[in-house]
């Protein structure tokens, strides 16, 4: 990721709102983020939340990570009046405060800080920019695109398309599904149970990130994972197949994430 051009994004938060109704109070909607507070005589100027987003972080070694899920960007303004910080003031105050709740932290600039911090399950990653009059908080609560679909929903797929798209979250680089893609395996087994005659090719798929031979290695990987899931719970297997493409057919734009996301899925064709 380039620091500069990031910087440069995060900068255009920073334009100073004008005009005298300017009342300094947060904005309608808005709110803390539960595990960070605020520094004192801040208020909330900008507010935005999304259910599933991605966002560019440096870890504690100083790698580029990109981390998807729920993303909050926060921006907070200093009150009139009020004694101006420096930016190492505030990122140095987040920076504390992550590490005493055991997460850890890179310090990029003196105005720039990346926290991670796992808890109770959850990941959270958060960028601090810092201007000294304002300062931004981007985080990301890590998780998949999570895909709510009924065994109804898949039938109507195959019968009119011959497949459908289905978006199971597995460990990163790995082939293990996440507890959290149960329900759409459940609607598998259930879509099969209640149409024996059905049988289904399962095709593995992923974004363009990596050695083409990886991907496609990793592809056919997690579509066997899915197929032996399925057996699993009763399904003959001489119903289903399982392959893996890798990155050969995608169905969005490689070059944003949001395409990124939805070329990382899993396939039933109908056979």
């Amino acid at each position: 990721m380039n620091q500069v051009i990031r910087a440069l994004i995060v900068m255009a938060l920073f334009i100073p709102l004008t005009g005298g109704a300017h009342a300094q109070n947060d904005v309608p909607g808005s709110k803390d983020y539960p595990m960070l507070g605020r520094m004192t005589d801040f208020y909330i100027s900008s507010y935005e939340e999304k259910e599933f987003d991605s966002h560019a972080f440096t870890d504690s070694k100083g790698n580029d990570v990109r981390i998807e899920g729920r993303t909050y960007t926060i921006q907070y303004d200093i009150k009139e009046d009020a004694k101006v910080p420096t930016p190492l003031q505030i990122t140095r105050n987040y920076v504390n405060a992550i590490k005493k709740l055991g997460g850890s932290a890179y310090e990029y600039t003196e105005g720039t800080a990346f926290l991670n911090l796992i808890k109770k399950g959850q990941e959270v990653w958060v960028e601090v920019y810092a201007s000294g009059e304002s300062y931004a908080l981007t985080i990301v609560e890590k998780a998949g695109l999570k895909q709510e679909v009924s065994a109804s929903d898949m039938l109507k797929a195959l019968n009119q398309a011959g497949h459908i798209a289905l978006y199971i979250n597995f460990d990163t680089g790995k082939s293990t599904i996440k507890p959290d893609s149960k329900p759409v395996i459940d609607e598998i087994v259930a879509l099969l149970k209640q149409n024996p005659d059905l049988k289904v090719a399962i095709e593995g798929h992923t974004d363009n990130v990596g050695k083409a031979q990886s991907n496609k290695t990793l592809s056919e990987q997690r579509a066997q994972a899915v197929l032996d899931a399925i057996v699993k719970q009763g399904v003959d297997s001489k119903r289903l197949t399982a392959a893996g493409f890798g990155a050969e057919r995608p169905i969005a734009d490689n070059k944003i994430e949001e395409g990124r996301a939805k070329n990382r899925r899993v396939e039933l064709v109908k056979k």
